[in-house]
């Protein structure tokens, strides 16, 4: 899962300051995402710039808010549709998304779902097909330990879609519950308003990143 795709669809239950999107990730995914906060803020920076989120102004005690755009939340809904970050495995996109699916209040987990369904039942059938060729290819060659290895290689495939299908009907018959922004704030961090006289410090708990 990229970072960003997670906390555009975090931002589509509204707007959300920096650390409190932090901490949702990891809550949202069932602790298996855990980033260092640093990460978190430059991911945010760079949202900004590519105009997929904007400030929503600020808290009551100071803290900036961010917002989705329109162009930020068609990406969060697509990647919640299946559009898997460039470079990640499938796998950890479909965990990752069916997670922050069932978490977010709004969002059609059965729609997402049926798509990873679809998906893995795809790749299921691509992987047969290159067991079924790979077989027949070792039975042309005669046997060879050279000749296993596709084969070998075709059934994880298989085996592995076989894993994700399973998985996804668990999702369906726990049946979790989505549930709201946890609005408490950190126990750490200085206040807006008590910075000292070094311009440099942040106002927002937990980061370096007070403008993120």
């Amino acid at each position: 899962m990229a970072v960003r795709d997670a906390l555009l669809a975090l931002l589509l239950t509204g707007p959300a300051y920096g650390f409190q999107l932090h901490g949702e990730l990891a809550r949202r995914t069932g602790g298996r995402r855990e980033v260092n906060v640093g990460q978190t803020y430059a991911t945010l920076d760079r949202l900004t710039a590519r105009e997929l989120i904007a400030s929503a102004g600020t808290t009551e005690d100071g803290l900036p808010l961010h917002r989705l755009t329109e162009a930020g939340e068609r990406e969060a809904r697509a990647w919640l549709g299946g559009a898997d970050a460039s470079g990640a495995d499938p796998w950890d996109e479909t965990v990752d998304r069916v997670l922050v699916a069932a978490s977010l209040p709004g969002v059609d987990l059965v729609g997402v779902l049926d798509g990873e369904q679809a998906r893995w039942e795809k790749r299921r059938s691509e992987a047969s097909d290159r067991r079924a060729a790979a077989a027949a290819a070792a039975a042309a060659a005669g046997s060879g330990a050279e000749t296993a290895l596709p084969v070998l290689a075709a059934d994880s495939g298989v085996a592995r879609a076989d894993a994700a299908l399973t998985w996804l009907e668990t999702v369906r018959g726990a049946r979790p519950a989505a549930f709201g922004p946890d609005d408490a704030r950190p126990k750490r961090g200085r206040r807006p308003g008590k910075r000292t006289s070094d311009p440099g410090t942040s106002a927002d708990p937990g980061s370096a990143h007070a403008s993120a």
